[in-house]
């Protein structure tokens, strides 16, 4: 048996409605955890404990009187710094909004609480979420509990170390370019990026913004397959405002084996190179499915050129994360835009031309995303999922020096662009779908390493579906050394 710090959400709640544990008890738990691992992780940044006991007691109370407030009744949770809690600070890791602090929740932040939540924190980002690393100069930098010399990924960085150390139970975070997948590979947890649209992100922004970015979802991560199905049961649905005319009704997985699954998985793409170590594990559980009768192809694919495809993603990424520009960073982007040779294809370009392209250019680029995306309903109408690469490699050392578009990572022995793998992140992100990762391994330096799980637009059951298949009888969460 998992030790109780590390079980899942479900675990836990399923403890305390048995009585073998009581609400309060396990919060005091968990903070004795946080006081104990947190000084070498950062991953935790702020908290909330006299209102954690409160609504802590309070739910011993209630279920003395059998009642259970929801499915993740008196399961200890931090949450992503970048979603809005009451009395708490809301700053992106921008010291400009230190003094920002939220006067309500966030609308996924009550519905979490409704399922049942006991909130005791907030969890460390990147500036403006904007890293594949989570520092900043408000709250400084977190660590991954498998290396603390290493990245925990971004943006949701503090989440993913806060649950693979087991100092929470349960975490929620958001993802533009893979902010929750990619802090679920490096750390060796689950994360499930939504289908756009489905989880309505309100209380999740900068101060004064509503509209949804283009892109951009909120989701949770977990220890579990099924918690991440919990969670996401909980967060998603419209808002009150489109809640009037929607509901929200996935479609439920078609299958319930592994044997009933046809899956196309993707080792490596000529736009981004892949660690053989990631590799080896992908092509591992490649073999695994053979086995267990699944229907596997190493060559399907959309009918989509994926140089396109990633050019298209950075366009529109980068113009959906355009708005937070100053007049002064605007004009100088401008500036810099207009100076670039017309050949120029590098990041660098294609980014400073996304931060001012005009809204002529972007309708133009978001028809032609509108047609892939029907190039890949037309793929998933043959397979039911894609499987490939979260990362270019495992978590890499941190590396704060210079911009982000200037580091580099090392991949089979060379150094390469660390902005070469957002072809990962935008693979299924700019056409909307949904994408699971679930642990599938280490490498040989004991680093984790995650399959993302790419699916139709809509299918995210389907997705989770086979993330709990995966944790069921290939491989499930492994706590890191050391934090027993």
């Amino acid at each position: 048996m998992t030790a109780l710090p590390f079980r899942t959400a479900q675990q836990l709640a399923a403890a305390v409605r048995s009585k073998k544990i009581g609400c309060l008890e396990l919060l005091d738990l968990y903070l004795k955890r946080v006081e104990r691992h947190n000084p070498r992780l950062n991953a935790i940044i702020a908290l909330d404990i006299a209102g954690a006991r409160k609504r802590a007691k309070a739910a011993d109370k209630a279920l003395a009187k059998g009642d259970a407030w929801g499915p993740l009744h008196g399961v200890p949770m931090t949450i992503k710094e970048s979603y809005d809690v009451a009395g708490m600070p809301t700053t992106w890791g921008d010291p400009a909004l230190r003094a920002n602090i939220a006067t309500r929740d966030a609308l996924s932040v009550a519905r979490l609480k409704a399922a049942g939540v006991t909130l005791f924190g907030k969890t460390n980002v990147p500036l403006m979420l904007a890293d594949w690393q989570s520092y900043n100069a408000v709250y400084g930098t977190t660590n991954n509990p498998w290396d603390v010399t290493r990245s925990p990924g971004g943006s949701s960085g503090g989440s993913a170390a806060a649950l693979a150390a087991g100092l929470t139970g349960i975490e929620a975070g958001s993802d533009i370019g893979a902010s929750i997948r990619n802090p679920a590979h490096y750390c060796g947890v689950y994360g499930h990026k939504p289908t756009w649209g489905i989880v309505s992100p309100r209380g999740h922004a900068l101060p004064g913004r509503v509209a949804q970015g283009d892109i951009s979802v909120i989701g949770p991560l977990a220890r579990g397959a099924e918690d991440l199905e919990i969670a996401f049961e909980a967060m998603a649905g419209p808002d009150d405002i489109d809640g009037d005319g929607l509901r929200l009704k996935l479609p439920k997985p078609a299958h319930k084996k592994l044997c009933d699954f046809k899956v196309a998985v993707m080792l490596e793409d000529p736009n981004s190179a892949v660690d053989d170590t990631v590799k080896t594990l992908l092509q591992e559980l490649a073999h695994f499915l053979g086995r267990r009768k699944a229907t596997v192809s190493d060559s399907a694919r959309p009918d989509i050129d994926t140089g396109e495809l990633h050019r298209l993603y950075i366009k529109l990424l980068r113009s959906a994360t355009s708005g937070r520009q100053s007049d002064a960073a605007f004009a100088h982007n401008q500036a810099e835009a207009d100076r670039l040779p017309a050949d120029d294809e590098s990041y660098y370009a294609q980014m400073t031309r996304a931060n001012v392209l005009s809204h002529r250019d972007w309708l133009a680029a978001n028809e032609r995303r509108h047609q892939l995306r029907l190039r890949w309903a037309d793929f998933f109408k043959e397979y039911d999922l894609l499987l490939c690469p979260v990362a270019a490699s495992a978590a890499f050392p941190h590396d704060q020096a210079g911009e982000r578009h200037e580091r580099t990572i090392e991949v089979n022995g060379k150094r390469v662009p660390t902005t070469d793998q957002l072809f990962w992140a935008g693979i299924n992100g700019v056409c909307y779908l949904p994408g699971t990762v679930a642990p599938i391994g280490r490498t040989p330096d004991g680093l984790p390493v995650g399959v993302q799980i790419i699916g139709p637009q809509y299918g995210d059951r389907t997705c989770l579906r086979f993330a709990r298949l995966l944790e069921r009888e290939y491989y499930a969460f492994e706590p890191p050394p050391g934090y027993d």
